[in-house]
């Protein structure tokens, strides 16, 4: 019988709650893990709940075992972690590159993460250079088959106020057919869309999407 249980990370974000959604509602997916560091109330029978230490790979590990695809969509704040880049590399860069490197050696064959436009590791802007180091890393893993994908300004409601985004959402919209594809902002829902067809595809190889390729998966 065909695997497919998948691992999701990330899942009360703005990506990964569809992202889930998503999962829970198709019935190609059999079991879904959800990976958490904090309690998580699922909402569908399918749906495992594991709160893991990231930091330990043991737990990790033993929590990936048997996976036919991990989804990654976590991500922090500096609001989150107060200015504190350490804290922000911990969450956005050594649990996606943790992750990937313990899928390789759990041989789940696949591996879908959430970058950023812009990601870049030559880059002086700190966030674009830490999601560029963590691609590049993951890339060198090896691992059979993975799709990165590099949203720009993501639409849809976050649980959390950020005024700043919340008024590039309003204004974006409207000019964003003026910039170059690659810019235009996009809806989180249709990136988690474009996720989960990626997996269902699952294509050998290192794959990069931005928002054309996010688009045409999501059925655009």
């Amino acid at each position: 019988m065909e695997n497919n249980t998948v691992t999701l990370i990330g899942a009360t974000g703005l990506i990964g709650s569809h992202i889930l959604r998503f999962l829970e509602a198709d019935p190609y997916f059999s079991r879904i893990r959800v990976l958490v560091r904090r309690p998580f109330d699922a909402t569908s029978p399918k749906t495992d709940v594991m709160v893991v230490n990231f930091e330990d790979e043991t737990q990790v590990r033993q929590a990936l075992a048997g996976s036919s695809a991990v989804f990654c969509a976590i991500g922090t704040t500096n609001s989150k972690v107060k200015g504190d880049k350490e804290a922000y590399r911990k969450v956005d860069h050594d649990i996606p590159v943790r992750t990937a490197r313990l899928c390789k050696e759990t041989a789940c064959p696949q591996l879908l993460l959430v970058s950023s436009v812009g990601a870049d590791a030559g880059s002086r802007n700190f966030y674009l250079k830490l999601k560029g180091q963590v691609e590049d890393e993951i890339r060198q893993t090896g691992l059979h088959a993975v799709a990165v994908f590099r949203p720009s300004l993501l639409l849809g409601q976050r649980k959390e106020f950020r005024a700043g985004e919340r008024l590039a959402q309003w204004i974006m919209p409207v000019f964003g057919t003026f910039l170059p594809s690659r810019l235009r902002p996009v809806q989180a829902r249709d990136v988690a869309l474009a996720m989960v067809t990626a997996c269902k595809k699952a294509i050998p190889g290192y794959h990069v999407l931005h928002y054309n390729e996010i688009r045409a998966y999501a059925g655009m």
